[in-house]
């Protein structure tokens, strides 16, 4: 990131997320691509990364989506380079576990399923088209907000 984080970014990056995802992309594209510009990549680059993360990776309901996008970007923020860099790779562990418990203590799991009340995943690839009804029985935009909301409060942290 090449300018200090501020809370006027925070703020937007946290609109920025759930205008995203009431536009028809997925959890984990929403959050990424409300903070591409603070780590130099394009729209287009972060929507395309992300894009396997939607519905609990692939639609298969396990990690929320805009969860893989928070731990999508801790990897961005503090993600080791060097694979031989075991202190690296623990400091990101850790940042990402402290998302995780974050996240899990405000929504009562990480998991999409749970999330959204299924008793089982659907069991299709096929994305549900999104109307208002879709926004009306899905928390989704309220797990984007979460997610881009906790990342930007440990950015605003100064956690590196």
């Amino acid at each position: 990131m090449n300018t200090p984080f501020t809370p006027e970014m925070a703020d937007a990056c946290v609109a920025q997320a759930v205008a995203y995802f009431k536009s028809g992309y997925n959890c984990a594209q929403s959050v990424v691509a409300a903070f591409a510009p603070y780590y130099d990549f394009t729209e287009e680059q972060a929507f395309r990364m992300s894009a396997s993360f939607g519905g609990g990776i692939g639609r298969m309901r396990q990690t929320c989506g805009a969860a893989c996008g928070m731990f999508l970007l801790a990897g961005l923020d503090c993600g080791a380079t060097d694979g031989a860099d075991n202190a690296g790779k623990s400091h990101n562990y850790a940042v990402v576990q402290r998302l995780a418990r974050a996240f899990e203590e405000e929504n009562g799991s990480l998991v999409c399923a749970e999330l959204l009340g299924l008793k089982k995943p659907e069991g299709s690839p096929q994305a549900e088209a999104r109307t208002a009804q879709y926004y009306k029985k899905r928390p989704c935009a309220k797990m984007v907000e979460t997610a881009a909301r906790l990342f930007a409060d440990y950015l605003l942290e100064g956690a590196k």
